[in-house]
């Protein structure tokens, strides 16, 4: 029998692992020598870099809808602390250093959250929805991605009014798993945000236009059955164009899915066996 971890045995032992990690990623950041990003302006940089919207109240299988009501609360909360925020040259953006821990207190409610692969609910729940578009919109610049955790290996809800590629979301749990971005140019970066009431909001500008343009595409994407179960392949590559020539100057690959899927595929689906 396998031995349980110690954050396995009762909810006490889960919550005292749970805030160890906590202690460690501060006093990490305490004695560390990284410049966090924390000035906010009012005014817009002039230069728009990337816009995109994204959808709040969507349809995640047979997830309480309640909790996506309450997810538009707690996004709107969320996008209050970072909204204006300037990332000048050599400094980094941390979600969890502006908008801090999410509480009932600060007026969070409990919305979706995935714990041990499988959909539950938190207080604060569905703020990866505000790091999976603030990520998409840094894949769009010259900004360096410092830290970054997917829903590893797991695919959860079907589709509903895709907009991006599978695989470019991200995940977060205050503190110890954040999304950091590092600004290694000379262009200052100004994240802007808001929430409508039907989306959230994003846009990306700076200073100064960028040398480069990108376009990020899925490839080779299938449904496969191994040993009896479904999982979604594919690989996810950015396009970096040389804005003066309109010439692709590199192809990265930035993720490869093999993940299980967690949910019943339409019939009409192609599997390959």
């Amino acid at each position: 029998m396998k031995r349980r971890l110690f954050c396995e045995i009762s909810p006490f032992t889960y919550r005292l692992s749970l805030e160890k990690e906590i202690l460690k990623r501060h006093l990490k950041d305490l004695f560390g020598n990284t410049r966090f990003a924390r000035q906010r302006e009012t005014e817009s940089l002039p230069v728009l870099i990337y816009r995109h919207n994204s959808l709040i109240r969507r349809r995640l299988g047979n997830v309480n809808m309640q909790l996506q009501e309450n997810k538009a609360t707690n996004l709107a909360l969320a996008v209050s602390h970072i909204d204006g925020l300037l990332i000048p040259p050599g400094e980094t953006f941390s979600i969890w250093k502006l908008v801090g821990r999410t509480t009932a207190k600060k007026g969070y409610k409990e919305g979706l959250v995935i714990a041990k692969g499988q959909p539950s609910q938190g207080i604060g729940g569905g703020l990866c929805q505000l790091s999976n578009l603030i990520h998409w919109m840094v894949l769009h610049s010259d900004l360096t991605i410092v830290e970054h955790h997917h829903h590893d290996g797991l695919d959860l809800f079907p589709d509903f009014g895709r907009q991006i590629p599978f695989g470019t979301g991200t995940s977060i749990s205050y503190n110890y798993i954040d999304y950091r971005v590092r600004n290694d140019t000379q262009n200052t970066y100004q994240l802007r945000l808001h929430v409508d009431g039907e989306y959230l909001c994003g846009e990306l500008r700076a200073t100064e236009s960028q040398p480069h343009t990108f376009h990020i595409h899925a490839e080779n994407e299938y449904f496969s059955r191994e040993e009896g179960v479904i999982y979604r392949n594919g690989q996810v590559y950015r396009d970096i164009i040389d804005c003066k020539t309109g010439n692709t100057i590199q192809k990265q690959l930035i993720r490869t899915n093999h993940a299980r899927v967690m949910y019943d595929l339409p019939p009409s689906t192609p599997v390959r066996e």
